[in-house]
């Protein structure tokens, strides 16, 4: 284990220049470095057009980080800096750094059987069944458990959890088996959830919000400036300043990049952009391209129900936070106005600033053949001239490192690969198989 993260903790230092000179504002009281957008280089003539489409579609709070200060900070409707709101389904991250940390203190694993925590019967189905469904497929919607349309997603009684097809073979946004992770948390821990909540996350790194009970769900409710916070911590892949909040860089990488290999665009109940395909709740049909095409394409998400989003960009040190209401029919998770956000505000972020369009150079990159073999080649367009690959299995940990394009995979077991190219201003994902 300890190879492993030495070898994993080695695979990030590439990006470990992003923790150098980000700010982090003290946990207590209302100072927060600002920089201007100007002094970005930014095109901030444009911003009046987004902050003008923000208004128009029920947005209450609005933030934009870069390197930790704030860029933009704006408030509509009588929202005020100290208002509360919930996350809906964004709190979802929140939960999967929960477990995380819960099983780096060792109280959980998360290849165990749910039951374990849960108690047998947990669900309607056999026990043969249920024993299968384990902490990974709560974190990743994979749990077999139907969510089909007689039924309450929402509902975590053991009736409303019945068998759809067997753990690990489906992947299905269902609400229900993820709001159990709490009660995972809180009887490994034998604490309750907000209490564990509060000792690991909220009490390192200054969030003030809290967990409330809404019918079945859990959900959390904070002002904008601890769901920036929040993605500070991301940015800083677990770490607030000089504290660790979760040290397993493993743990961490899976939350966000491919977890599985059902759905490329989702980590550990995190949504991810630049994969080559990705799926959507409610719906089995896989998708091709990216989840936000305008978005830099090593971003990753945390969407809630009508319109909450929070947003991480580690090429470029971005933080984007958007609070408030329906902007539109868009559902439980609002990739498309997530989509349109960006649009406009990557007319702000413009060329020249932060390498939008180097970010554009990864939908270039193939591999072939796919599925294959005895090797991978990896072509890569004529501007990408010093580049960084490496080849992580489904568990996060790091099997090939190289610099050349043609990789010898002849040793390694069949199964879903993610391949991660880096270069200077960019990072892509992409799925490979080895069969």
């Amino acid at each position: 284990m300890k190879k492993i993260g030495l070898l994993l903790w080695f695979g990030l230092n590439l990006f470990a220049s992003q923790a150098q000179n980000l700010y982090f504002p003290p946990l207590t009281g209302n100072s927060w470095d600002t920089t201007s957008a100007s002094s970005l280089g930014w095109c901030v003539q444009k911003a009046d057009s987004l902050f003008t489409f923000l208004g128009q579609t029920n947005t209450k709070s609005f933030m934009v980080l870069k390197d930790g200060k704030i860029v933009f900070e704006k408030y509509f409707e009588g929202f005020e800096r100290d208002s509360f709101w919930y996350w809906a389904s964004a709190g979802k991250t929140l939960t999967a750094m929960v477990v995380g940390i819960a099983q780096e203190q060792g109280f959980l694993n998360i290849n165990d059987s749910s039951s374990k925590y849960l108690g047998n019967g947990w669900t309607s189905l056999s026990v043969a069944q249920e024993s299968k469904i384990k902490v990974w497929h709560q974190l990743t919607m994979t749990s077999g458990l139907d969510d089909g349309p007689s039924i309450n997603k929402d509902c975590t009684a053991d009736t409303c959890l019945q068998y759809k097809a067997e753990a690990g073979t489906r992947w299905a946004y269902h609400n229900a088996p993820y709001t159990l992770l709490d009660k995972v948390v809180a009887n490994a821990t034998g604490k309750s959830y907000q209490q564990y909540f509060n000792e690991v996350i909220r009490n390192k790194t200054g969030i003030n919000g809290l967990w409330l009970k809404m019918d079945y769900n859990n959900v959390f409710f904070s002002n904008t400036r601890s769901m920036a916070r929040y993605g500070l911590l991301l940015l800083n892949q677990g770490k607030w300043a000089q504290t660790q909040v979760l040290a397993d860089t493993a743990y961490f990488r899976a939350m966000t990049h491919t977890s599985q290999g059902l759905n490329a665009g989702y980590g550990y109940l995190t949504w991810l952009n630049g994969t080559s395909n990705f799926m959507l709740p409610g719906s089995q049909i896989v998708f091709p391209g990216m989840l936000a095409p305008d978005a830099p394409t090593d971003m990753y998400a945390a969407l809630g129900k009508n319109g909450q989003l929070l947003m991480v960009v580690p090429s470029q040190k971005l933080v984007v936070v958007r609070m408030g209401n329906d902007p539109s029919d868009f559902g439980l998770v609002p990739v498309t106005y997530a989509n349109e956000v960006w649009a406009y505000l990557k007319e702000v972020i413009c060329e020249g600033s932060n390498g939008l369009q180097a970010q554009d150079l990864g939908s270039s990159i193939k591999l072939y053949p796919n599925p294959g073999s005895q090797y991978l080649q990896v072509e890569l367009p004529a501007q990408l001239k010093e580049v960084e690959l490496s080849l992580y299995d489904m568990n996060g940990c790091l099997v090939i490192r190289s610099k050349e394009s043609n990789l010898g995979t002849e040793n390694l077991q069949n199964g879903v690969y993610v391949l991660e190219v880096v270069w200077e201003g960019g990072r892509k994902n992409l799925l490979w198989v080895k069969k």
